[in-house]
């Protein structure tokens, strides 16, 4: 039996033959978790191949520089902060990098550790920072917040129809006492939610929500996705694996917008070949995981990946 903070990378194999790895290539993995996607990089890199490692997890940074691999440069960063690491980084990347590798989301350590307060199913400190060294947790923020911006957070991030009944119960319970944990959170939920689809906890998309934007993730996507497209070399691949609809729509607008010629006012006498080329090209199908992989790791039932490479670099 597996160990409850055992994490299983999802799209392994795809994820990293869609990154085409070259033996001297160099390479980004903007989401280390627990290494999965990392290790299988190196096992593909020759030595003189490099390959940047980031994460915002101290538990997960810690893990990655266990490894011990000369090839392998740890930071202790948020991918939206890849530009920044990539200067900060001992790495001549010369062109660009061959390819950034993100996996957008939550890691099963992360929602298994019940200290983290990430879940519902332990009753923890109601935390959910997934860097535990800077910010506001997120008993902090139900604690200062108004009820409107409680209403658009849990409404827009959890996509929860009794957003403002749960924003009012927040708001009333807290003036008797604050919330202080996971088990609180979500019994105050469930009073309040009185429908709810076969299946799902009612808590869920208040905790999705409340994740979402403690951690800034939708802003951190938004922020590396041109920031990745800008290092890539020419022929350099940018994959993406995403857990939510909000996190795919973004990664899907992006790409299909770059991966478009530009727009010119009609009436313009050029021909199709003088058009400015797109910037990227999508490649493949959106893949999901298999069905045997989903038997074995149910948390992959909601993954999807997009892989697109780069072709040229658009001038204002």
């Amino acid at each position: 039996m597996s160990s409850p903070l055992q994490h299983q990378t999802v799209l392994l194999r795809e994820a990293v033959e869609a990154l085409e790895i070259k033996p001297a290539g160099i390479y980004v993995d903007g989401t280390f978790g627990r290494g999965g996607h990392s290790r299988a990089i190196l096992e593909r890199l020759g030595p003189d191949g490099r390959l940047l490692a980031l994460d915002r997890d101290p538990e997960a940074v810690e893990r990655a520089r266990e490894m011990n691999d000369p090839r392998l440069l740890v930071m202790h960063r948020c991918f939206g902060d890849l530009a920044e690491a990539l200067q900060r980084a001992a790495i001549e990347i010369g062109e660009g990098v061959d390819g950034v590798l993100l996996d957008i989301g939550v890691s099963s350590p992360q929602l298994d550790d019940g200290r983290r307060g990430f879940s519902f199913r332990h009753d923890a400190p109601l935390d959910m920072r997934m860097d535990t060294t800077q910010g506001e947790t997120a008993a902090q923020w139900l604690q200062r917040a108004g009820a409107q911006e409680i209403t658009e957070v849990i409404r827009d991030y959890g996509e929860e129809r009794f957003a403002f009944q749960i924003a009012k119960k927040i708001v009333a319970a807290r003036r008797e006492q604050p919330l202080a944990t996971t088990g609180e959170l979500a019994a105050l939920v469930r009073a309040t939610v009185r429908t709810r689809e076969p299946g799902q906890d009612a808590a869920t998309r208040t905790f999705q929500a409340l994740r979402i934007h403690i951690n800034q993730e939708l802003e951190q996507l938004t922020l590396v996705l041109p920031q990745a497209m800008a290092v890539l070399k020419q022929g350099g691949r940018l994959v993406v694996i995403s857990f939510h609809s909000l996190e795919d729509r973004i990664v899907k607008r992006f790409m299909r917008e770059q991966a478009a010629a530009d727009r010119l006012p009609k009436g313009l006498p050029l021909r199709a070949v003088d058009l400015p080329p797109p910037a990227l090209a999508l490649v493949g199908k959106l893949v999901r995981a298999s069905v045997s992989e989903i038997a074995g790791n149910p948390r992959a039932r909601s993954a999807v990946m997009r892989v697109a490479e780069k072709l040229t670099t658009r001038t204002a």
